[in-house]
């Protein structure tokens, strides 16, 4: 009689962020500030997380941490896999032009360089790109956030919503799994915030995985999971109901933003 094989369950998948026991501390002696103080955090893949808190609670600490933009006082921090800590410096950098996007609340666009120099600039740390591909590889991003008109604009020349739009297709021309917001829509009004939480709810819709610091309570929508932290500790951590996902997903990215867009460009 033959034996009945058993079928192999697929491998469990790896978190894209895995945190155990992260502290980080400012200063010395009797001046030491615990901003994080044993954090224990798994992220998975695709997971859209909202970390809110009070100011000062550690919140953007926790979010340059996991940026690679600062290191742990203690713990460890695992970001798909591999133990960060033993990362060299040129690895770090690698990954964050690679597969961090960041997303500030004051735009950090460098004020000297038009609107696709700034899109292109992260595809130009540590590769050898030509600067035309470079460029068209931006020009496509902005159409997506239907900016290719101010392609050769300055900085000083876009709205805050348009400067928030150029910052987000900066995040995301080198096409990364991970991306970083802090307080996306601080500096934006109510038309140029939705705007701006529609088209990160599209990038999550295409398989990104989003964690955001916000003070606002009413992005969190947006959010499937949603962290709140004091003193430097996770306070709560809940997750939402999943939406089923539309068959928006599949369409381009712009697809579901252009009547957004139109509605924002009012208050341009």
């Amino acid at each position: 009689m033959a034996k009945r094989t058993k079928k192999k369950s697929p491998p469990t998948p790896q978190p894209v962020i895995e945190l155990t026991d992260l502290t980080k501390r400012f200063g010395h002696d009797d001046t030491t500030l615990t901003a994080l103080d044993r954090i224990n955090l798994t992220i998975e893949k695709g997971e859209f997380v909202a970390i809110m808190g009070p100011s000062g609670c550690g919140k953007t600490t926790l979010l340059n941490i996991l940026g690679l933009l600062d290191t742990p006082s203690e713990g460890e921090y695992g970001l798909d896999g591999r133990p960060v800590a033993e990362l060299s410096h040129r690895e770090h950098a690698r990954i964050r032009s690679r597969q961090i996007g960041f997303v500030f609340q004051s735009f950090n666009l460098i004020s000297r360089m038009n609107v696709i120099e700034n899109v292109a600039l992260p595809l130009t740390h540590g590769r050898r790109t030509a600067h035309h591909r470079n460029l068209s590889a931006a020009s496509k991003m902005l159409k997506n956030f239907e900016l290719h008109e101010r392609e050769y604009y300055m900085p000083n020349q876009l709205s805050g919503g348009q400067l928030q739009r150029v910052a987000i297709a900066r995040a995301l021309v080198n096409k990364p799994s991970i991306i970083l917001a802090d307080e996306p829509t601080g500096n934006l009004d109510s038309k140029s915030s939705d705007l701006i939480m529609n088209e990160l709810r599209d990038i999550h819709e295409r398989g990104n995985t989003i964690i955001m610091v916000t003070h606002n309570p009413d992005l969190t929508v947006y959010a499937t999971r949603i962290i709140k932290m004091k003193d430097g500790r996770i306070a709560t951590d809940s997750a939402r109901r999943k939406r089923s996902r539309s068959t928006s997903a599949k369409r381009p990215l712009n697809s579901r933003l252009k009547s957004a867009v139109a509605n924002a460009k009012g208050g341009e």
